[in-house]
């Protein structure tokens, strides 16, 4: 069963015949892993001489035990946090530790951090994006192995991992024409920005297909604010005032917006429908009633890019691009 390279737990949990996770559970002593099964995998890491201990791996590997997580704006921490807990979960049971920095929004500093944390000789780099612009890509720039999330390199060399915006506003449009709803309008965030091109194309193209239109067509940009929520609305409802239905690109719009709509004497759900996208609980059940919403699974997405850029580490090609991880439409009053 010898190998020709130090032995990886990847090693010893494909000749083991489990998971990863599973391996590191059963290596470590963790609870949920049955006796035969424990055996098993500890009899094939000591056939492979695999050594659990971090110090006796990392002279045995050259593996430090370490990825450094860099957010490229703490700006956008209400991404950054679920995703950081995910892809943190997800380390800690591959027997990985994780290190945080902030690269402040600059991509000067985003390339310094990263040649540092490779200098003090990480295992991988993962890198947590703002979904509204382009994060700049690390290629040419390290040689340890890096994965994004939560923001688009534009770079088909780079693994990339995104919520999938346009399949959340799909499930938001099937959900309100199903119970009943006819003229639907959409707010969106500020123009040409990632999130709100997405998530307004999604909207577009399936209504396109239902035959239906857009009421008031989908150019209707402002900042991600409830004061714009507020704004638009009022701006949508004296100019179509049959509209039935508002989706919103951000929870916080659809804050505004409900705001605006029961300013205006109707009532939300029953005279106009309204959605949020983000599932932000700050805003979406502190609105009266809770905001329909769509949640995109970031803890979810955290430990989805760990486990490629473990793969990548641990030698296994992953190929390249973009992956699109499903959301989940999150159902309350404000759209029932």
């Amino acid at each position: 069963m010898a190998i020709d390279r130090a032995p990886t737990l990847t090693d010893v949990a494909r000749l083991a015949g489990v998971s990863l996770t599973t391996a590191s559970k059963a290596i470590n002593g963790k609870p949920r892993v049955s006796d035969s099964v424990r055996a098993r995998v500890l009899k094939v890491a000591k056939e492979l001489s695999y050594s659990p201990n971090p110090m006796a791996r990392s002279l045995h590997t050259g593996r430090s035990g370490f990825v450094a997580l860099i957010i490229i704006d703490t700006l956008s921490q209400r991404w950054a946090v679920p995703a950081l807990l995910g892809a943190e979960s997800a380390l800690s049971q591959i027997d990985l530790s994780l290190v945080a920095a902030d690269a402040r929004g600059e991509a000067r500093r985003l390339n310094e951090l990263a040649r540092v944390f490779q200098a003090r000789k990480v295992d991988g780099l993962l890198v947590l994006g703002d979904n509204n612009v382009v994060t700049p890509s690390l290629a040419g720039i390290v040689s340890v192995p890096v994965v994004y999330l939560h923001g688009d390199t534009g770079d088909t060399r780079d693994v990339v991992h995104l919520p999938d915006d346009r399949g959340g506003i799909v499930q938001v449009v099937e959900h309100l024409v199903a119970s009943g709803r006819t003229r639907v309008a959409f707010v969106g965030g500020p123009a040409g920005v990632r999130a709100t091109v997405e998530r307004a194309r999604g909207l577009q193209d399936r209504l396109d297909e239902l035959g239906r239109p857009v009421v008031g067509g989908v150019s209707r940009c402002g900042p991600w604010s409830q004061r714009w929520g507020r704004t638009a609305a009022d701006q949508l409802l004296q100019e179509h005032p049959d509209v039935d239905a508002i989706v919103c690109a951000s929870d916080q719009i659809a804050f505004g917006v409900v705001q605006a709509v029961q300013a205006s004497g109707r009532i939300v759900p029953q005279d106009v429908a309204v959605t949020g996208f983000d599932n932000w609980l700050a805003f979406a059940t502190e609105t009266e009633p809770a905001l329909t919403t769509v949640d995109m699974n970031l803890a979810d997405l955290g430990a989805s890019a760990v486990r490629d850029l473990f793969s990548i580490i641990d030698g296994t090609s992953v190929g390249r691009g973009v992956r699109y991880h499903d959301t989940t439409l999150v159902v309350r009053g404000s759209a029932p």
